[in-house]
């Protein structure tokens, strides 16, 4: 398929940009954003860098009737030496391509979806805030066809936007306490857990504030059965037990996400015992009991790596952590990892990507 040439339209009107201190995570965005749309008849066409600006979209359009709608999360980071680098942005495109498959949309090309970005962070890349903070990319592919009736769009909207960002958690780097889901359930067999379609992120919003209510930062899910660990909210999770470190497997129902695949090439460099496996909640709890479990942790593009604290339900609640301190495998990951992005350590892997 042709790639559309990238225009470029610069804003005239430029925001005031945020204090560090106030970044949180997903508050403030840039002065612009980039546009593709997708038809049939036309193929992809009207690839734009321009203002950031609201949509105008038809009350029919496919997404607002029939959810069709897929997301990725992405960053850039400004290194020490001031160069500006993407981390594995093809990771996302590939996820991206699986996802719009599952949904019958049409994926834009790996070069429409680089560039595109590319080119987005290389005119707002001054809103990049400095270590610990980064550029939150947020590509996004709607359907936006006006009809009524179960079929897919035959028209399609991909668009990127970016935000300034510091933790995604309020705790930092900090051990955060997840509530164990019992209730409700975020992905069966055959639906669509294993992609990042919006409709996945409203099933789960119940979950989360619910938990919140209880004073816990996320939620873990587990499977249909309530037997085997899936993935929290927004991370996936690892387990540090005495003789192997373990990972639930991606069985079609776990969003397999870039850190993850990130610190499992990590794991596997430093010839640690990293197990990708189907793991039982009843094994974290026994091994919790006889001392065999010594820290557990979330990995994602936005918390990057997070130590649990705690876990608990209703009827039970166990400690992970050393007197709320971040395990030394999660920490040295971070350490690995942070180094890496901002350039402060050898990119070995190749997942460093230059404007």
């Amino acid at each position: 398929m042709k790639t559309p040439p990238i225009s470029i339209v610069k804003s005239v009107k430029f925001k005031a940009k945020p204090e560090a201190t106030t970044l949180g995570f997903g508050k403030y965005f840039t002065d612009h954003m980039f546009t593709a749309k997708y038809s049939v008849e036309k193929g992809w066409h009207q690839a734009e860098v321009g203002p950031y600006k609201s949509f105008e979209i038809d009350p029919g359009a496919s997404v607002l009737h029939y959810g069709q709608a897929l997301f990725e999360g992405m960053k850039a980071f400004k290194q020490e030496n001031e160069k500006v680098v993407l981390f594995r942005p093809e990771f996302n495109w590939h996820r991206m391509v699986a996802g719009a498959d599952r949904l019958c949309m049409e994926a834009p090309p790996k070069d429409l979806f680089l560039n595109g970005i590319k080119e987005l962070v290389k005119i707002d890349q001054e809103w990049i805030p400095d270590q610990p903070g980064s550029l939150y990319i947020r590509p996004t592919l709607v359907g936006t066809e006006a009809f009524l009736g179960v079929r897919p769009s035959n028209e399609m909207l991909f668009f990127a936007i970016l935000s300034p960002v510091s933790s995604y958690y309020a705790e930092g780097s900090a051990p955060v306490n997840i509530w164990v889901e019992t209730n409700y359930l975020r992905a069966a067999p055959g639906g669509l857990g294993a992609t990042k379609a919006a409709a996945n992120y409203a099933v789960s919003l119940k979950a989360a504030l619910d938990a919140k209510k209880k004073g816990y930062s996320q939620v873990l899910w587990l499977d249909f059965s309530r037997e085997y660990i899936e993935e929290v909210g927004t991370m996936n999770v690892f387990f540090v037990f005495e003789n192997e470190i373990v990972t639930p497997s991606l069985d079609g129902t776990i969003l397999g996400g870039g850190v993850r695949h990130s610190v499992i090439q990590l794991l596997k460099l430093w010839n640690l015992p990293i197990s990708e496996r189907k793991l039982k909640l009843s094994e974290v709890l026994e091994a919790s009991k006889n001392g065999k479990l010594k820290e557990a942790f979330g990995t994602g593009t936005a918390a990057v790596i997070s130590p649990i604290g705690e876990l608990a339900t209703e009827s039970w609640k166990i400690n992970l952590t050393n007197n709320g301190q971040q395990g030394e495998l999660s920490k040295k990951i971070y350490d690995e990892l942070t180094g890496v992005q901002y350039g402060r350590r050898e990119d070995k892997l190749g997942w460093l990507q230059p404007l």
